[in-house]
């Protein structure tokens, strides 16, 4: 019997179900693509007008300013924005917040629209985080001090753990440039201490106990990051007359 005949007297092959793999996997396409829309938009850095940025009252009173020279500054002195840290060069949270600080750097302070103060708070529990503090000023005698604060916080994991964090300091100076037995000498005198107590003595004063605390001119940003960080920042520059 043929082919043809046999079918039409057995009815044929049962018919195909129908899959329902490539319904499923749209499924999942549309889902994935709802949550990827919904984290963009959720992430977005906050815009200069947005409400959720930090804000304080007319009457909060100005940062005093006289306090800045016991911080290492870059900018403009005459500057109407002034973004101040205070941080410790163990802290993690520092380190994710340098990357910030250097594009603050790059596109507010150089061109002359931001001051920016960096001050000195060790933590007690940071075993290492004074000896860091003086290896950015004993690199700024030699005019260094951003190019070490940046590599310090780079760095942070390795010396951080290291039971002899001054090799390091050592060669980053070496790396740098700098005359290493001048450096070397400021570590071993630890020319800069005072300096550095100074300097965590105004956190004290101001009752700044955590790090990073950033401030843009007298608002402390909650979260510090750069979205939220240029945001504020280009709401203090419209602001300015």
């Amino acid at each position: 019997m043929g082919e043809a005949k046999r079918r039409q007297q057995e009815g044929g092959p049962a018919p195909r179900k129908r899959s329902s793999k490539p319904v499923i996997f749209a499924g999942l396409v549309i889902v994935a693509a709802a949550v990827v829309g919904a984290l963009y938009y959720l992430t977005l850095p906050p815009t200069p007008d947005s409400d959720s940025l930090p804000e304080v009252s007319e009457d909060t009173p100005a940062f005093p300013a006289q306090l800045d020279r016991y911080g290492i500054s870059v900018g403009p002195e005459n500057a109407e924005v002034v973004v101040r840290e205070f941080a410790d060069y163990q802290c993690p949270a520092c380190a994710s917040f340098a990357e910030a600080s250097q594009k603050l750097k790059s596109q507010y302070v150089e061109p002359g629209k931001v001051r920016f103060v960096f001050f000195d708070l060790p933590l007690r529990q940071h075993t290492h985080a004074v000896p860091a503090a003086m290896a950015a000023r004993c690199a700024g005698d030699q005019d260094q001090y951003w190019a070490m604060h940046d590599r310090l916080f780079a760095e942070q994991t390795r010396w951080g753990g290291s039971d002899n964090p001054g090799e390091h300091f050592s060669g980053y100076a070496d790396e740098l440039g700098l005359d290493t037995r001048r450096f070397d000498r400021c570590m071993a005198s630890e020319l800069h201490l005072e300096a550095i107590e100074d300097s965590r003595q105004v956190a004290i004063q101001l009752k700044i106990a955590s790090t990073p605390t950033v401030l843009v001119n007298n608002i402390p940003l909650n979260s510090p990051h750069w979205g939220q960080l240029s945001a504020v920042v280009e709401r203090e520059l419209k602001e300015e007359p």
